[in-house]
Parts: structure tokens; sequence; C-alpha cells
């Protein structure tokens, strides 16, 4: 009872991320959503690739920005090993692909890490990139592994399931995603109390003091970077069942930009939060790139403000509110947040019609579309809606200003008493 207590939390996600799928559910025809499946199970794939990313910047102060060299060469691992099983020259269960190409990762996490990991801050950061770079340029230079522009293709339904699945549907594939995410998630989660994650914060810190008192910061942040090349590998794996191919893309620094805007957005400071971030981002680019041309101008805005206003992410945010819902007054924040509300809104429609409008200026009008809403034509030529986006922006602006200064007001009151109580320093 005293271990359900203290694992609630991971056994309700558990149990959302199962029955969510159900919502959209085609009970007529008895299949799931295609498209919901195949999003949540990248979101599970994505959060394991962040949360390794996060092993190097959150834990160990280690910006990288060529972490995708590690999710590809795992996935490019576990595509070969799914070939050779399919070929009958080894054998492996269905289930275990995804460490296959954790230990793929792991591989040459310690091999590149053993170079990248002599230097750190700036340094170490630049030569990611280089990295990065010179493994993008190799995946269409090498063919025998890479396989060029085309890739590797695999199939993944081998009947060598050790449960007897065959892993022909999505949601079979999507339950397999959902236990490697939590196996993974769990394992990273006890990384960070181990001496190893402890000394990690420490070289993060302060490298000098960890050194000083007989431990070897290159050392530290190698075995770290292994590691994290050992769960971006198993992110891979999982990578390659969802799609069935593994292209250079996945080596790629977009891929790489993917997991820094997650940890970034999530917040790196808290273990949760690049989950909570790669929910965001895996939502704007396969929800809003359907909606808008202009999607990656949102997750720009987005990441501007979040450097800007939020540092520590939403998960920093969240924390935010910890020592005021300790002293039991949470509840007095939710009228100042109802009056933010509206001026919010009109601040994010206004700004949404006119990135809209722009777009449909210029991308929109060489594709020939038209931009509409709820069925009615809007004349992206006309003054009216430029106006009105105008309009609604500095309107909005104002209004928050208002609405911001009553809510700063109540906002140093509560500290102010959750100090007086001892709640915080």
């Amino acid at each position: 009872m005293t271990a359900l207590r203290r694992h609630w939390i991971w056994l309700l996600a558990l149990a959302v991320l199962l029955a969510f799928p159900f919502l959209f559910y085609d009970w007529t025809k008895g299949r799931h959503s295609g498209f919901v499946l195949t999003l949540m199970s990248e979101i599970g794939v994505m959060a394991i690739f962040a949360l390794s990313y996060n092993m190097l910047m959150g834990q160990a102060g280690l910006l990288s920005f060529g972490h995708a060299v590690l999710f590809g060469l795992g996935a490019y691992c576990a595509a070969h090993v799914v070939n050779l099983v399919k070929a009958g020259t080894i054998w492996l269960p269905t289930e275990l692909v995804p460490l296959a190409g954790g230990l793929g990762g792991m591989a040459f996490g310690y091999v590149l890490g053993w170079l990248v990991t002599k230097q750190r801050a700036t340094a170490f950061a630049m030569i990611t990139m280089g990295l990065g770079e010179l493994v993008s340029a190799a995946a269409l230079m090498f063919m025998g592994f890479f396989g060029g522009e085309g890739g590797i293709s695999v199939d993944r339904v081998m009947d060598t399931s050790l449960l007897g699945v065959s892993y022909t549907s999505p949601w079979q594939v999507y339950c397999l995603v959902i236990a490697w995410a939590f196996i993974a998630a769990v394992l990273m989660r006890l990384q960070t109390q181990t001496p190893l994650g402890r000394m990690s914060n420490a070289t993060r810190d302060n490298f000098e003091r960890a050194q000083f008192v007989g431990y070897d910061p290159r050392m530290v942040r190698l075995l770290q970077f292994t590691l994290s090349g050992f769960f971006a590998g198993i992110g891979g794996g999982l990578y390659v069942l969802i799609y069935e191919i593994v292209t250079f893309d996945t080596v790629s620094a977009a891929k790489s930009a993917n997991a820094l805007l997650a940890v970034y957005i999530g917040g790196a400071g808290g273990f949760f939060g690049p989950i909570l971030g790669t929910i965001v981002v895996v939502l704007l680019q396969s929800g809003v790139s359907l909606l808008s041309n202009a999607w990656l101008l949102y997750v720009g805005v987005l990441f501007i403000v979040m450097v800007m206003y939020a540092p520590g992410g939403l998960i920093g945010l969240l924390f935010m509110h910890v020592p005021i819902w300790r002293i039991g007054r949470l509840r007095e924040l939710a009228l100042p947040y109802l009056r933010a509300f509206p001026p919010a809104l009109l601040i994010l429609l206004g700004f949404v019609l006119l990135v809209e409008l722009t777009s449909f200026t210029t991308i929109g009008a060489a594709q020939g579309k038209k931009f509409a809403i709820a069925g009615n034509v809007i004349d992206t030529t006309a003054p009216l809606p430029w106006l009105v986006a105008l309009a609604a922006l500095g309107l909005g602006a104002l209004w928050m200003r208002r609405a911001a200064r009553g809510f700063r007001e109540r906002w140093d009151v509560l500290i102010e008493d959750a100090k007086r109580q001892g709640v915080m320093s």
C-alpha cells in the first residue's frame, strides 16, 4: 500500500496513456484511430529521446547540438538487427529490438563521447555540432550501413515475439512503446539518484570542486554521455518499429533541435519537464503543422517567450506555485488567473490572425490557397482583417498589463506569507 502511494503518479500516467486512444476509437468499425496511435507513439519515443538529452543538459550541464547522432545510430543498429532476424541469421524477440538500439547507441556514445567529453561548455557544444554534421554527411555517403537517401527499410512482423504478439497493428506497437517508455523513464529516474547522477550534478555546478575531492570530471562526463546514448538508442529502436524505416533524417540537426526544444520548453530543472516539452513540441509538429504553414514560426516564438519569461520551463512554472500550495492558499490565485485569461486569449487570437494573414499573403498565395475562418473566405489584401488583428494585439496587451499588475500584487503577498511561514527561503 505504501508503494502505491509513493508511485501513484506513474500508475495514473500509465492508465491515462492506455485509455486515451479509446477516446478516438471507432466502435462501428472496431478499430483505433491510426493517426492518434502514431501521434501518441511519437510522443513516447520523443519523451525517451528528450529525457536522454536531459541527462546531458539538465544533469551534467552539457549543451549538445548533435544528440540525434546517438538516437539515429541506435536506430540504424536496430534496423540492421531486425533485418538479420528476418533473414534467419540471428534470433531476437521483437520486444528486445529497442534494447539492441540502446546497446548500439551506448557503443557509439562511448566511442564518440571519448572525443567530445574532453571539453565542456561552449567547446563541447561546438564539437557536438560538428559531429552531428559529420555523421549526417556520412549517412549519405556510406551506403552499406546507412543506406543513403533511401535509408534502411525493415519489416517489424518477425514472428519472434515472446508474448505471441504479431505487431501488425498500431495498437500493439503503441503498447510496446508505452512499456519501453516507462522502463526507460524509471531507469533514468533511478539514475539521477546514483553516485554517477549526483556527481554529474556536482561537475555541472562546480567541476573544480568535484575534481578537488578526487573525481575526474571528464570521466563523469564520458559515463553520462555513454548512458545517455543508451537511452537515446532505445528511442531509436522504437522509432524503427513504428515507422519500419530509418533514414539520414534521424541523425540530422533538426532532430537534435527537437530534443533541445522539448527540454528547454518543458524545463531542464525537473525530471518530468522534458516530457511536458515533448508533448508540446510533438503536438505543434504533428497537429499545428496540418493546420498552418507557419507552424515553425509558432515554435520559434514559443521558444523565445520561454527563454525570456520562463527560463525554468513549464515545470518551473508549476514549481513556482508549490510554496503557495503548501500554505493552503493556492485558490486565491484563481481569480487573478481568470482575470488574465481574456486578455491573454485576445493577444493569442490577434497574433495568430496576424501570422496567418501574412502566411496566406505569401506562401498561401503561391500555393493557390484561400484563408477561411468557419467556412468564410477572408480577403488577405483587404485592410479590415489586418486592422482587426492589430487591434486585438494592442487591446489585449493594454488589458493584460492592467491584469498583470493585480496578479503581481497578489502573488507577492502570497510569496511573502510563504516566506514568513518558513515554506521557502
